[in-house]
């Protein structure tokens, strides 16, 4: 349990590492410092502000001499806006410390080691963002609405004007949300906004606690012709998300070279960044290796992001997915794109016993996309399928880490290469393409 220090000195120390949350590593007396804001290589004034038993958390009180790769940040609520931790790090420095925490946790979780690094996946440094979900509260003690994500390590919401990762034509949105819901008879029970993009389309999908009254649809129905948006309306579950006026257009994105049409609905799961998800697939596809007279299994399958571009280039492909709702949008991708060589089952992929029929086949090539569990059951059945390449597309190192060491270590497999993907520039988040080859 942390405990709080009061008026304690200032310190001195050297920064000599990044942790995984994008806080500076020093140490003091042996003793491990976090300090919020530091980067590697800087000489920094702190104070300690809680001590835990193996470590202390600090604030940064000043920089004495700085990194060069320590830049300007660009937004106006770095530091306090939960959103973003890393806008003070170079872009190049970030995707250096990305790659560092991979082959660290596949070294230290896996024991394993790529035989190749692959270069990192790039795209826009900002206004790359095109799903989010905004927080909305009507605060008494101000009079007044913020909406914005939360605060650094703490609950409240950031009172955001702007947010320089969501897309461009959304930058001002928390702003522009904040005005529109202080002007709501809801305003006290509208919790959050959700955003979703397509490549074409606009959709904000507004939690309601209670129905919104007439007065408020009019003004909703404002809003979203005002910014060229579509709106939803959600007062339960995901079933209960409904446009508040009937038959808007629906949400897509292309891939594959726009070859590939996947549509979606507002709450359903795509990637954040469009950019980097075109050049996911492309790699994807390259590093399978699959031909035309291939079978191919694609597991966490989702709407078909994988599973329609490589169906146009292999014999089958088999997609499953835990989600039924986004295997019926998968199945009406395939039908929309004229698809007819991708299968698709609903199937609970932490759960083996209950597989069907689909699990007792076999494949020449298999592309993983799970959740930050990762894919441990799959992993485990992998010599059962025998592909001989397997694509491991990953939002956890540390999962990836230990499924890659199961992989490596139990089912025959070689660790061929690994790399970063910058789904997310200016955060922490690490997101993965793995090659593996059977021995």
């Amino acid at each position: 349990m942390a405990s709080p220090v009061a008026a304690l000195p200032e310190l001195d120390a050297d920064v000599v590492a990044l942790a995984h949350d994008g806080r500076g590593i020093a140490r003091i007396d042996g003793k491990v410092v976090f300090v919020a804001g530091a980067l590697p290589g800087e000489r920094v004034r702190l104070r300690i502000l809680r001590r835990r038993r193996q470590l202390d958390e600090a604030q940064l009180v000043g920089i004495l001499s700085a990194s060069p790769d320590r830049v300007e940040p660009r937004c106006a609520h770095f530091g306090v806006c939960g959103g973003c931790s890393l806008q003070h790090l170079s872009g190049p420095a970030q995707l250096a410390a990305k790659q560092h925490q991979l082959l660290e946790d596949l070294a230290r979780i896996g024991k394993v080691r790529p035989l190749h690094i692959l270069d990192p996946l790039q795209g826009p440094q900002w206004g790359y963002r095109r799903r989010a979900r905004l927080g909305v509260r009507y605060v008494h003690k101000k009079g007044r609405v913020l909406a914005g994500f939360r605060e650094r390590d703490k609950p409240y919401l950031a009172d955001l004007r702007a947010c320089e990762v969501l897309v461009p034509a959304l930058r001002t949105l928390p702003a522009e949300l904040a005005a529109l819901v202080g002007t709501l008879s809801i305003r006290d029970t509208l919790p959050q906004v959700e955003v979703s993009v397509g490549d074409a389309q606009v959709a904000l999908v507004f939690r309601v606690m209670q129905r919104p009254s007439e007065a408020d649809d009019v003004l909703l129905a404002a809003f979203g012709e005002r910014l060229g948006v579509q709106i939803f309306l959600q007062d339960g579950g995901p079933d209960t998300v409904r446009p508040l006026h009937p038959a808007p257009a629906g949400l897509s994105y292309r891939v594959d070279g726009e070859a590939v049409s996947i549509g979606f609905r507002p709450l359903d799961f795509v990637q954040v960044n469009r950019d980097i998800n075109e050049a996911m697939v492309a790699a994807a596809i390259d590093n399978l290796q699959a031909g035309s007279a291939d079978t191919v299994l694609d597991l966490f399958c989702g709407l078909g992001n994988f599973t329609l571009p490589l169906a146009r280039r292999v014999l089958e492909v088999t997609g499953v997915e835990g989600d039924k709702a986004l295997i019926d949008g998968a199945r009406a991708n395939a039908g929309a794109n004229g698809i007819v060589n991708a299968r698709f089952a609903t199937e609970n992929l932490f759960e083996p016993a209950a597989w069907g029929a689909w699990a007792a086949q076999r494949y020449a090539r298999v592309l993983l996309d799970p959740p930050r569990a990762g894919a441990l059951a799959a992993v485990q059945r992998m010599a059962a399928w025998s592909p001989q390449r397997i694509v491991y597309i990953s939002c956890h190192p540390g999962s990836l880490a230990r499924d890659a060491g199961i992989l490596v270590e139990t089912q025959g497999y070689r660790l061929l290469a690994a790399g970063v993907m910058d789904m997310f520039p200016q955060t922490t988040h690490v997101e993965s393409i793995a090659v593996f080859e059977r021995c």
